[in-house]
């Protein structure tokens, strides 16, 4: 008699099955329905192929296609098969790694040497037409396992030289493991789908970029071949939609066109030049930023762009940060580093001089600018630089006063994001991680009142368990921008690391002395990068508060030039950002520049009319034509859409 074995379902029932049952015996004994919708199976919390055997009892759930963890199955079994129609295009390639990732653009790529004959822009249509073809042909994927000597045999046999290097950094005793679908062999751990086949049809093959092995810029540059692929193709279809959204909007593009900014290129990659229009957005940011931040209790601090590297010695950066940090300079005979990050100096404003409980909590702000070295490769317009403006607070807190201050910095999180336009949020909490440093209770006091505080946000949260920094947990918060994309901004982050190696103190009110919690806190997280998704985020066509133009007006002949610049004159006088346009194109042309393709918030046409009776006929971007306005009423409309910041 066979032996049978025990598998609870989610809803607590248990079937007895025989021992060596796939995943996908299983949900075909559950419906018929389950078994087409299934992609992997999570034994015992661990996501799984369908195709293989359960040999003991276990706690089992069927992974539809449908699921975040469906979906990740697919799109690493996608990229399986983006490398083998890579192979049958370039026989000669030979593969790195191809996983699955978590990005707006892609649901995976594969990263390949493809030797003298490169992949070009061309070459995608006839990548995505091969894995159709793939997927269509319904091939299993087959699990087989191989000792290291038989897998170094194989890959050889191949000519994968990086398959080998993979192998080689096995540590023994892990199992080594292939897939194979038809013809191709892929090293790999899993989980795929059962078949090509349950891939689905919802598949693309979107852009080529370099990527070095390993990470590493002295290794061969690699051709990384993005994709992704989705439970359906109603899903992909919406996902091309908006990647050619995303591409009207990109903020590289737009900024070239809006005149908004440029980077250095050979003079200095990844530093960024803000041109006027982009420079005074800035301004109102910075303005807005530093308004809000006097309301709110914050004291502004400046602090230098340099400092001996005996100051990032201490703060652990030397050790944990370096490959991130420019070379030294010399300076009198010391070594001095530009600065990556603020917090080592408000540490040192804090170490200025003796502090009491009474003083406490200090709440410093700054937009500090500084410096971390990113690979060339990772460079990506505003979003990846390498100079660029953090908007940094750092408070110094009683234990007694952690509660409060997190509520209050959760709170004016929530205030600054909404009223740059954005509504839609995702919070995780990263709690302690297995290597840490810090009293324990100190940890479960930091971890508790992050949790306190998000709970009374009313907004919906995830745990990251062990995702926090060695030194202390966090919050992230993450906006969602207008084409549903998820940008990580925001961050409050516990800090038990700093206080310990300054040796920050206070006198309490019994006359010992303690040491502070510290809360590093960004809210934009960078300015550059923040501007590129404003950019993104509306098109490139600001709200009236951040328009470095608000209003445009438009002479229809030669005789109404003097009128439009005069009115002009005088709303500027009265503080609005208000153009005139009296040059000799036609007012058609004139409009579609002004408000379409430089997207200014109003134009407002001059013609006879208009110059008679001392009105302005306004056409508004957004709601459209608004009829017959006076100055008065024009300069009333700016000044309640500035005020609000609509």
């Amino acid at each position: 008699m066979n032996e049978t074995i025990k598998l609870t379902l989610p809803d607590g029932s248990v079937r007895e099955v025989p021992a060596g049952t796939t995943g996908l015996e299983l949900a075909a004994g559950i419906g018929k329905g389950l078994a087409k919708a299934a992609v992997a199976i999570k034994v015992d919390g661990h996501v799984r192929s369908l195709q293989l055997p359960i040999d003991t009892d276990a706690t089992v759930e069927i992974v539809t296609r449908d699921t975040p963890e469906g979906l990740h199955v697919i799109r690493h079994s996608a990229a399986h098969v983006l490398a083998d129609a890579v192979k049958r295009l370039r026989p000669h390639a030979k593969l790195w790694k191809g996983p699955a990732i978590d990005d707006p653009r892609f649901g995976f790529y594969y990263d390949i040497d493809v030797g003298d004959e490169p992949l070009s822009n061309e070459d995608l249509p006839k990548l995505e037409e091969l894995m159709r073809q793939i997927v269509a042909s319904d091939v299993p994927f087959v699990y087989e396992e191989r000792s290291r000597e038989d897998a170094k045999r194989l890959m050889a046999e191949h000519g994968e030289v990086y398959k080998l290097a993979t192998i080689a950094k096995i540590p023994d005793g892990e199992v080594i493991s292939f897939y194979h679908s038809g013809d191709f062999v892929d090293l790999c751990e899993g989980p795929h789908v059962p078949s090509t086949g349950r891939i689905g049809k919802g598949i693309a093959v979107l852009s080529l970029a370099g990527a070095h092995f390993e990470g590493d810029a002295g290794q061969k540059m690699l051709t990384r071949v993005y994709g992704h692929a989705f439970a359906d193709e109603k899903s992909m279809a919406e996902h091309r939609h908006k990647l050619e959204e995303a591409q009207k909007r990109d903020h590289r593009r737009l900024g070239i066109d809006l005149d908004l900014f440029s980077t250095m290129g050979e003079f200095g990659a990844g530093l960024v030049l803000w041109h006027p229009k982009g420079g005074f957005v800035r301004h109102k940011m910075e303005e807005f930023w530093r308004q809000e931040h006097l309301k709110g209790g914050y004291d502004i601090v400046y602090t230098p762009h340099v400092a001996r590297s005996d100051l990032w010695r201490t703060s652990g950066h030397l050790d944990f940060y370096a490959d991130s940090m420019f070379k030294g300079m010399d300076v009198d005979g010391a070594d001095y580093l530009l600065k990556p990050m603020n917090c080592p100096f408000h540490v040192q404003i804090y170490k200025s001089t003796r502090r009491s409980y009474r003083d406490l909590p200090f709440r410093w702000a700054e937009l500090g600018t500084v410096y971390r070295y990113e690979e060339a490769g990772a460079l990506h317009g505003l979003m990846r630089v390498r100079g660029f403006t953090q908007d940094d607070a750092h408070l110094f807190v009683r234990p007694d006063q952690l509660d409060a201050e997190i509520d209050r910095v959760l709170a004016f999180i929530l205030h600054i994001l909404r009223s740059f336009g954005f509504e839609q949020f995702e919070m995780n909490l990263s709690t302690k991680p297995e290597k840490s440093v810090g009293d324990p209770k100190d940890w479960a006091t930091a971890e508790a009142a992050l949790r306190k505080a998000l709970e009374k946000s009313g907004l919906p949260f995830e745990i990251d368990e062990g995702g926090g920094a060695f030194y202390g947990p966090k919050i992230d918060v993450k906006i969602r921008d207008s084409l549903g994309r998820s940008w990580q901004c925001s961050t409050l982050q516990l800090d038990f690391n700093l206080p310990e190696r300054f040796d920050l103190t206070f006198v309490d009110h019994d006359g010992e002395r303690r040491r502070p919690f510290m809360l590093h806190r960004a809210l934009l997280g960078s300015l550059e990068r923040f501007f590129g998704i404003l950019i993104e985020h509306f098109g490139g066509a600001f709200p009236v508060w951040l328009a470095p133009v608000q209003a445009v007006l438009l002479s229809v002949g030669e005789r109404h030039g003097a009128y439009a610049e005069k009115v002009a004159a005088e709303l500027r006088e009265r503080g609005f950002r208000v153009d005139a346009d009296c040059g000799a194109d036609k007012i058609g042309a004139k409009i579609r520049h002004h408000l379409w393709q430089q997207k200014v918030p109003m134009i407002a046409v001059c013609g006879d009319q208009e110059v008679e009776h001392g009105t302005l006929a306004v056409r508004d971007r957004r709601d459209g034509e608004l009829g017959a306005l006076t100055p008065d009423q024009l300069a009333e409309r700016l000044a309640e859409l500035e005020r609000t910041r609509a």
